[in-house]
């Protein structure tokens, strides 16, 4: 019985070094892997970045742009923008470069073309578009301690970040902002109040629109606008 015992512990621990030394292996391979990876995402970050500066700057990013077939204005490229948490608009640090890569699993231009598709409908779950929507505003913050937009450029925002899913509404508050004459730019507050006037409010008649409830008094104006001009 003893002689038994002993052949199996020692049958177990031959196993249990086979099952070691298999495991190292594949996290030495997975490591040398993600090494690759990474050395040809930064090799693909410089053939677009400013020597100087160590930046992709907006000339790299329309260069890029071309690469992978994309207007420079698209969505996506703002879209790509949030994937790598860029902070400063029409830059990419490495870092940035390297965290929004990895994360969409791409490390050669062909393969960040296909995933700007996947990358749109991750933006467009509703889970993700509110974060999305508000860093469109923030990215948009150019100045040191800026809070607000300009109406011009704001108007621009709005179509291309509102647009494709509430078109009428959009149109009817642009129009509204560059006729009237109360507002010179938007806050944070009033641009997501109106995201949430177009996910809440029935449209174009407004028969939901309550303004004793917590509006900005920019879309309390915006609502009177309109139903003057419809009446």
């Amino acid at each position: 019985m003893r002689r038994s015992s002993t052949r199996k512990t020692g049958q177990s621990n031959s196993a249990a070094s086979v099952n070691s030394s298999a495991t190292d292996l594949f996290r030495s391979a997975s490591s040398k892997a993600t090494s690759k990876e990474l050395e040809r995402i930064d090799q693909l970050f410089y053939s677009y970045a400013n020597r100087s500066s160590n930046l992709i700057d907006p000339e790299g990013i329309e260069v890029l742009c071309a690469d992978v077939e994309v207007d420079h204005t698209d969505v996506r490229i703002l879209m790509l923008a949030w994937k790598m948490k860029a902070e400063k608009q029409g830059y990419f640090t490495l870092e940035e470069w390297r965290r929004g890569l990895k994360a969409l699993r791409t490390d050669t231009v062909s393969k960040l073309k296909k995933a700007l598709p996947e990358l749109e409908k991750e933006v467009r779950r509703p889970s993700n578009f509110v974060d999305f929507y508000s860093y469109a505003f923030r990215y948009c913050l150019t100045e040191e301690k800026q809070k607000s937009i300009d109406i011009e450029s704001i108007c621009e925002l709005l179509d291309l970040v509102l647009g494709s899913q509430f078109q009428a509404q959009v149109d009817s508050f642009v129009e509204y902002l560059k006729t009237q004459n109360d507002y010179k730019v938007i806050n944070m507050d009033q641009w997501m109040g109106f995201f949430r006037f177009c996910n809440e409010i029935s449209f174009p008649d407004l028969r939901n629109y309550d303004p004793e409830l917590a509006w900005p008094l920019i879309l309390d104006n915006f609502v009177e606008w309109r139903r003057a001009k419809h009446s």
